[in-house]
């Protein structure tokens, strides 16, 4: 993810993870808090948080 556009944060990720061949989320914007992505089965990397 690399805005912080609305309709980034607002993102389905149950769905988002059906759809992708790797569940892997980048987020450069640091949309997302770690543990919600990573709770929903996604590897989740981010920048400048731990």
């Amino acid at each position: 993810i690399v805005t912080e556009w609305d309709a980034f944060r607002a993102l389905d990720l149950d769905r988002v993870k059906t759809l992708l061949k790797q569940p892997i989320i980048v987020d450069l914007r640091n949309v997302y808090r770690p543990a919600d992505v990573r709770k929903r089965g996604l590897a989740y990397v981010s920048v400048g948080k731990a």
